[in-house]
């Protein structure tokens, strides 16, 4: 690390999703209003005038994650460099080493889009093309760069996007040219290599690429970051940036050697100290009078040109017979000698050592392309990433930890083997997973760069069915564009055969017969590779129980399985996995089952038995749960408490919530400590189960997660009509309600003979129900919020579960209590037959289905059927901020009131094309917004549910209106609006 390199630099450029279309609360596009320095002279206004007709604000997005960037959406500042040819320059971080799209906003507001065509391997600068027959309203003026003005004490101009708001004109004066660069830390791209010029100009969030301008007009550098506790910037000298441009306008290939060996700029007195002689140091002096020191290696990387010939610690004295300084020199001969052999003399503890050198390519070790597949994304390993970590520039780099490739950590790993065979470069790990199979576990080892140390060992299940294609990305300098070259269609699973495992024991003779229960649990794992619905996650793990071991069905929390857009895993006596798939879900329980194939399963699994009789509040019972190390623990204990629980909502991000249930809480503190369970007697009947309820995010990000049982009376009748094989066709009423004591009652109008029945039908609890809230829905509703329910089919109603009846009636005869009259009503009830999503439709990288269930019992009016649920990053709806929880109403003009003519709008409209949205918040906001499709990055997509093959949902892409079959499943991670993984 530089001496004098802030570890908590910052960049320049918001990496933030900035809202660039005016929304309900925002702003609209940044105003470019020039603001300049108080007292600034005429001739200064003049140079800014003319300056910033060439400055630019570039609005762009990093679609996928690569080397050390991720994908992201964000904005910065460029500069017009060859009006003729149409060449703007900026950062190198903003450019990025990956998929870039974007566009420029000039000072007359007329944009237009850009393209990488350069960005340098190691410096903090990059080439964007645009066309400039595009700007027609204002001359394009390009600034001339004259990176030798840059002198000690000169004032100067920072002209860029300041903070993001307007085009601002900061001042400053040089104060240093030979700054080391700055440090950023670590899997985070940092310049090396050069001199940094520094000032005082108090930058701020998008300016990164603003050109820095003398009094005269020219650029003399670039802004590329600066110190986060002062008021610091740093500047990137354009020596190499001018070589670069001058290069393309010559129609020259720009070389870039290296002989991988970081060098840092330390003063005479240190050099000494590293043993500098006295004659060197006198010859280099006179050699250069203005110079104070010299470079000395600070990082050589293992097995490259320079491994073992230079140290760190060595100074550099001289190349090819030159004596150096200065690194832009040294990147001048090393630029012209790739391919050749340099002449390197280092000093070593007061001994000069001449050492042959190859020069090697420095592109050649910078990653060009990208192989997706199973969800992740991989390339060679960088020299970015080796140099910070010292270790050599080989090996296959995982980008994108994700899908079969989810790791603890989130970045940093490289991939060693897969499937016991070795993979030291991207060809040879394409070879090897052209080998693996769908759904095939296969053992992967990995290391990550910040543990050298640790060989970390795991399994992956691969899945070549839902998340990507395999394919290749492959970077073209000539259109801005990374091409997809396919890679193979996977190869099919091989047929499963039935495996043997024996369970483990509790041995506790007390309660021998409850602790055979251990035969009836299984794990349930839930990989999920699309996030819809608003679930928060991409994977989820915990315990069910085996209600016929016969047919395989298994009983499981849906904070488990959430929905049936998804793979089943489930693993029997902890030794046998084999694949299950969602046969229910209930609409308000918070349970779901699924099934397995138990002829795969030679292992002695256990049908539970369940009672029919409601556990009894006070009564004994034995607690069998399993904690989050997946062991069974057993506790003897007493049902404190059976009452009505409803699960908050979550207020950003509406989900699936279990409500209007009955749930139970027993007096242990393995309650807390267990998600999964059952309260079983000494007989072995099982009362309850124990199951984990998703609820709320909390202040600090987190997903609360509710613990408390459900008695098995409520499920039996459920159960059994899928152990006779039919498939269960509830009926709901579609209400949120809430417990209403005596007291409460009779305020609101409830008779005394009412009273006395609650009295006589209940002796444990005297409670009502009152309507806290409504679904909206297509159903008319005829309660209303604030109902008093008294009785339902002629029976007084004082327990949640009472309302079970509503599951074979399509009319409920109700005796309500509202404004303190007594009423008798039809309450119709609502079928669950479409009750879950079904079809999903990816556009722009937005994920849009019908609003779901949750949507529904959290808002008064559905405004749309096309409900934006989550987002890929890195995507227009990214960009553009097309965030979840938004209705879409409109298209260019065209109400889209549901998914099919949604796609009827948007399928025909070409691409790169601006769209005009209209578009209500879930507060009810209406506003106008933009988009700019995207197609060759995030084509147009539907999933709809097959009811022909449980499990399966077909697959379509959309080109030029027509709709194709896609095989080869989806692309991208998606997130969504609260936090973690989802976000």
């Amino acid at each position: 690390m530089s001496p004098d390199s802030p570890v908590n630099g910052r960049r320049k450029s918001l990496n933030s999703n900035t809202n660039y279309n005016s929304g309900p609360n925002g702003t609209t596009n940044p105003e470019f209003t020039v603001t300049t320095s108080l007292g600034d002279s005429v001739e200064w206004q003049r140079t800014i005038e003319k300056v910033v007709k060439s400055v630019v604000s570039v609005r762009f997005a990093q679609i996928a994650s690569f080397d050390c960037e991720p994908a992201l959406v964000s904005e910065a500042t460029g500069f017009v460099v060859d009006a003729e040819r149409g060449i703007i320059m900026t950062n190198r971080h903003v450019v990025g080493a990956g998929p870039f799209t974007g566009y420029a906003v000039f000072d007359n507001h007329e944009e237009c889009d850009v393209y990488p065509i350069y960005r340098d391997p190691v410096h903090d600068f990059g080439l964007l093309r645009f066309d400039s027959k595009d700007i027609k309203y204002m001359d394009v003026v390009a600034l001339t760069l004259r990176p030798d003005l840059a002198k000690i004490g000169a004032e100067i101009r920072v002209i860029g996007n300041d903070a993001g708001e307007k085009l601002s004109i900061l001042s400053g004066f040089i104060s240093r040219l030979d700054r080391n660069a700055p440090d950023y830390g670590f899997l985070s791209y940092n310049d090396f290599n050069t001199e940094y010029i520094q000032a005082a100009a108090s930058a701020s969030g998008g300016s990164s690429g603003s050109p820095v301008v003398n009094i005269d007009g020219y650029a003399v550098a670039i802004q590329a970051g600066g110190s986060s506790e002062s008021s610091t910037d740093y500047f990137l000298p354009l020596y190499r940036g001018l070589r670069a441009l001058q290069c393309i306008q010559n129609d020259e290939q720009i070389t870039r050697g290296t002989i991988q060996v970081q060098w840092l700029l330390k003063p005479f007195d240190e050099c000494r100290r590293l043993g500098l002689t006295s004659k060197t140091e006198s010859t280099l002096r006179r050699a250069f009078p203005d110079c104070i020191g010299m470079l000395v290696a600070e990082t050589v990387l293992p097995e490259g040109p320079s491994y073992g010939l230079i140290e760190e610690g060595d100074c550099l004295v001289s190349v090819n017979g030159e004596l150096l300084t200065k690194f832009v020199r040294l990147d001048e001969i090393l630029d012209s000698s790739v391919g050749q052999t340099a002449k390197v003399v280092i000093q070593r503890g007061g001994v000069d050592s001449e050492v042959d050198i190859p020069v090697g390519d420095l592109h050649a070790i910078t990653p060009d392309r990208y192989v997706e597949v199973a969800g992740g994304t991989f390339h060679n390993l960088s020299y970015q990433v080796a140099r910070q970590y010292a270790i050599p520039v080989k090996g296959v780099f995982i980008s994108d930890p994700a899908g079969s490739f989810r790791l603890d950590r989130d970045r940093g790993w490289m991939l060693e083997s897969i499937d016991n065979e070795p993979t030291p470069d991207l060809d040879t790990f394409i070879e090897v997973m052209r080998k693996v199979r769908d759904r095939q576990w296969v053992v992967t080892t990995c290391r990550n760069v910040q543990d050298m140390h640790t060989l970390s060992t795991g399994i992956a299940h691969i899945d070549r069915h839902w998340t990507g294609a395999f394919r290749m990305a492959i970077r073209n300098d000539k259109t801005g564009l990374w091409d997809f070259h396919s890679l193979g269609d996977p190869l099919p699973p091989l047929p499963l055969k039935p495996q043997s495992a024996k369970f483990t024991e509790i041995n506790n003779t007390s309660i021998a017969k409850a602790a055979k229960l251990i035969r009836s649990f299984v794990k349930v794992t839930c990989l999920i590779p699309i996030k819809i619905d608003g679930f928060p996650r991409s994977a989820k793990t915990g315990h069910g129980l085996v209600v016929d071991a016969e047919k395989g069905l298994v009983v499981v929390a849906r904070s488990i399985v959430p929905y049936d857009l998804c793979d089943i895993l489930i693993t029997v006596a902890d030794s046998i996995m084999v694949p299950g798939q969602v046969v229910f879900l209930h609409p308000t329980q918070g349970w779901a089952v699924v099934s397995y194939d138990p002829d795969l399963v030679q292992a002695p699994v256990e049908t539970a038995i369940l009672s029919r009789e409601m556990i009894q509040r006070n009564s004994s019972t034995i607690f069998m749960g399993l904690n989050q190390n997946m062991r069974p623990l057993v506790a003897r204990t007493t049902v404190t408490d059976i009452s009505t629980m409803t699960v908050p909502a979550n207020p950003t991000t509406p989900r699936y919530r279990a409500i209007n249930i009955d749930g139970v809480t027993v007096d242990t503190v393995l309650g807390s400590q267990c998600g999964s369970g059952v309260l079983v007697n000494t007989e072995g009947v099982v009362g309850a189960l124990w199951l984990t309820f998703l609820g709320e995010r909390n202040n600090s990000s987190r997903d609360v997660e509710y613990h408390a049982g459900i008695c098995t009376s409520n499920i039996i009748c459920i159960l059994d009509n899928l152990r006779r094989g039919e498939t269960p066709t509830l009926r709901i009423l579609d209400v949120e309600l809430n417990v209403l004591q005596m007291n409460q009652a009779r305020i609101r109008g409830v008779s005394e003979k009412w009273i006395r029945n609650v009295e006589q039908a209940n002796d444990e609890r005297h409670q009502l129900f009152a309507v806290r809230k409504l679904v909206c829905g297509d159903t008319p509703q005829v309660l209303e919020e604030g109902d008093v329910i008294l009785s339902v089919n002629g029976k007084t109603l004082t327990r949640v579960s009472e309302l079970d009846v509503m599951y074979d009636h399509e009319m409920l005869d109700m005796v309500v209590v509202r404004l303190r009259t007594e009423i008798h009503l039809k309450v119709p009830t609502v079928s669950t037959e479409n009750l879950e999503t079904d079809r999903i439709v990816i556009w722009c990288g937005a994920i849009l289905h019908e609003p779901h269930h949750a949507v529904k019992q959290q808002i008064k009016k559905l405004h749309s059927g096309v409900y934006v649920s989550a987002r890929m990053k890195g995507s227009p709806a990214y960009q553009y901020y097309i965030a979840p929880t938004y209705f879409i109403t409109h298209v260019n003009g065209k109400a889209t009131p549901d998914l099919t003519t949604f796609l009827q709008v948007v399928s025909y409209i070409p691409d790169n094309t601006y769209l005009r949205l209209r578009i209500v918040t879930f507060d009810n906001v209406p506003f106008a917004s933009s988009i700019k499709s995207n197609l060759h990055y995030f084509p147009t997509m539907e999933l709809v549910k097959d009811c022909t093959r449980p499990g399966e949902w077909k697959r379509y892409t959309y080109i030029g209106g027509v709709r194709r079959e896609n095989l080869q499943g989806l692309i991208g991670e998606t997130t969504g609006e609260d936090g973690s993984d989802f976000e």
